[in-house]
């Protein structure tokens, strides 16, 4: 049971309620279109329960797939809402303590369940919890290790951040005996502030790497490596923690582990270690071994050094599991990605448009990196939109400088929502123009969207890579900018 702490003007719920109830027939889904929400109305319609859901507005892809399930979705909060008298109701970490729905929630002592809590109970009772945790990688690891999985044939459930291409879908209930979650450090809901993957009972967790982000809810370093050494303190002495070691603030925290350790990297001190690493336009090839012999060679479409470092997590997860060496090659050169990462969009005028949800100055620098090599010889365009709570702070104003180092060109955008953080907090795109600019950086700040597809309709070449980065819609930009590109003069003779 998590403790109960609110603010002064939200609602006094009742921990005694904070439990799952029996025989629940009808859940209600407070901020369901989130993806993880959503995903998780879609397994529990699956396991049979009538559910319902309300957001202030919900978006594609999650709206497009709670419709296509029949899942009705309240649009606004309010006690309207709760009027059906749901036996459950699920509070996502977007409502806030005032809202209106949180209150009549309150007023009427309905049971209630976090989203972590609700994936918990419902879904990893006796199953073998497999958990990838980090500040980078997270979407991708965990996808692919489902994706594995259900290649070697044990019909894993998961619950991911992303569209993963192979099932079309964020989630699943499987049938098999293990489970892979995507285990977020953001917080959990307003009446539990500690982070979500203190939840989901790992039996085996991969740590990618840690840094400071979510500044929002994080104030230093100090305070994010305390959340994960919650985590590392979780581990059942018979599991395993599958760490990238070559991150001292990953090693440092690990030396606690009550677990044995697998660790992960290129350096002589990883047991799995990855070497001969190959980018080309096909894709990625690298050579792994264990404990100084060679394991295996391998292949995957993903580009990059750091998709072949998540794939050496995957590949020593498995090999604890006991999957063949043999059987993870197959499934890792099979694996086709996760929606919006790396993902070309399209091709017009000769112009490939990747989208990425790449934001942290860190997944900036690896995934712009990994392009420059993935495509030898074009000119890269970054376009980034800083969106989340910590880019939008300039906490990060110095640190954006040197990731765009592999772009030949950048194009930014102005926050939106800069009037809720105060001044002298505020990030600035402008600036970091003119930094970038001081590099020897081709770089320009826009107001809106449609300023950067005119810039690009009409500079960019045939042969040009647009990155497009940003972990929100963008306004559809990636779209747009592909039905631009095609009305240009002579774009029929350049499209695929």
């Amino acid at each position: 049971m998590s403790s109960v702490a609110h603010a002064a003007a939200g609602p006094s719920l009742d921990p005694a309620l904070n439990c799952p109830p029996p025989g629940v027939r009808h859940v209600h889904l407070m901020g369901i279109g989130g993806t993880g929400m959503a995903a998780l109305a879609g397994m529990l319609q699956e396991a049979g329960w009538q559910v319902s859901g309300s957001d202030r507005k919900v978006y594609p892809p999650m709206s497009d797939y709670l419709v296509r399930l029949g899942i009705p979705v309240m649009e606004g909060y309010g006690p309207q809402n709760l009027a059906a008298g749901p036996d459950l109701v699920i509070v996502g970490n977007v409502i806030r303590a005032d809202n209106p729905e949180a209150r009549e929630l309150a007023r009427r002592r309905l049971p209630y369940l976090s989203f972590p809590q609700a994936l918990r109970h419902y879904f990893l009772a006796n199953r073998r919890s497999l958990v990838v945790a980090g500040t980078h990688g997270k979407t991708t690891t965990s996808s692919l290790l489902a994706t594995l999985l259900d290649h070697a044939g044990l019909d894993p459930g998961f619950m991911v951040g992303g569209i993963v291409q192979a099932f079309g879908r964020s989630s699943r209930a499987g049938s098999g005996h293990f489970f892979v979650s995507e285990g977020d450090e953001y917080d959990t809901a307003f009446f539990d502030k500690g982070p979500k993957f203190l939840h989901y009972c790992p039996e085996v967790c991969i740590l990618t790497g840690v840094e400071f982000d979510h500044a929002d809810i994080y104030p230093d370093l100090a305070a994010v490596k305390a959340s994960f050494a919650r985590l590392v303190a979780l581990m059942p002495p018979a599991g395993r923690l599958v760490a990238w070691v070559d991150d001292p603030v990953v090693r440092e925290l690990v030396a606690a582990a009550p677990c044995p350790v697998l660790g992960y990297g290129e350096s002589q001190t990883a047991g799995w270690r990855m070497r001969d690493l190959a980018i080309s336009p096909e894709g990625t090839r690298f050579t792994v071994e264990r404990d100084g012999a060679h394991f295996g060679d391998f292949f995957s479409r993903m580009p990059g050094r750091h998709n072949a470092l998540n794939a050496l997590a995957v590949i020593a997860v498995l090999d604890h599991l006991g999957v063949a060496s043999a059987t993870m090659a197959a499934g890792l050169a099979a694996f086709v990605g996760v929606r919006r990462r790396q993902e070309v969009r399209g091709v017009a005028a000769g112009v490939t448009v990747i989208d990425d949800f790449a934001h942290h100055p860190t997944a900036v620098r690896e995934t712009l990196s990994a392009l420059k090599a993935a495509y030898p010889g074009r000119r890269l365009v970054a376009v980034f939109e800083p969106r989340t709570n910590s880019s939008r702070r300039s906490v990060f104003q110095e640190a954006y400088v040197p990731v765009f180092a592999a772009a030949d060109r950048v194009l930014l955008r102005e926050p939106e929502g800069l009037e809720a953080i105060p001044v002298g907090e505020r990030f600035s795109v402008t600036r970091l123009a003119a930094d970038l600019a001081a590099t020897g950086r081709q770089a320009q700040a826009f107001g809106d969207v449609q300023a950067i597809i005119d810039e690009l309709a009409t500079s960019v070449r045939p042969g040009d890579v647009v990155a497009i980065l940003s972990n929100g819609g963008f306004d559809n930009i990636h779209q747009r900018l592909l039905d631009q590109l095609r009305q240009l003069p002579g774009s029929a003779v350049f499209s695929e």
